[in-house]
């Protein structure tokens, strides 16, 4: 029985080839330090370094609540609007509109 001749496979008859073609396999999916494991690890760095922009975003913004809290006026606008604290001459009315009420279907 003989192998139909194809001129697909015909370089693969040379043994240089051979095994460049197999090197290259091993190289990019079996070695340790594999195409796949790069691609892997450089996707992890850039979620890593998105992350990294992130927690630094935070951190100037919670810096400057902490300047502003630092501050008397900071500290009781603060207390005001949170924590609806009051002068001991003064009345607060807290106003809440109809579509900011919780209801049993938004539960």
């Amino acid at each position: 029985m003989a192998i139909p001749k194809s001129k697909y496979l015909k370089p693969f008859k040379n043994i240089f080839i051979l095994i460049l073609v197999v090197f290259a396999v091993w190289m990019l999916f079996f070695d340790a330090n594999s195409w796949l494991i790069h691609h892997e690890l450089n996707t992890d760095i850039e979620d890593l370094e998105n992350e990294k922009e992130y927690y630094k975003k935070e951190i100037e913004k919670d810096n400057k609540a902490l300047k502003e809290l630092s501050t008397e006026e900071g500290l009781e606008k603060f207390a005001r609007e949170a924590y609806y604290m009051k002068r001991d001459n003064e009345e607060i009315y807290i106003i809440e509109y109809e579509d900011s009420l919780k209801t049993k279907q938004d539960e």
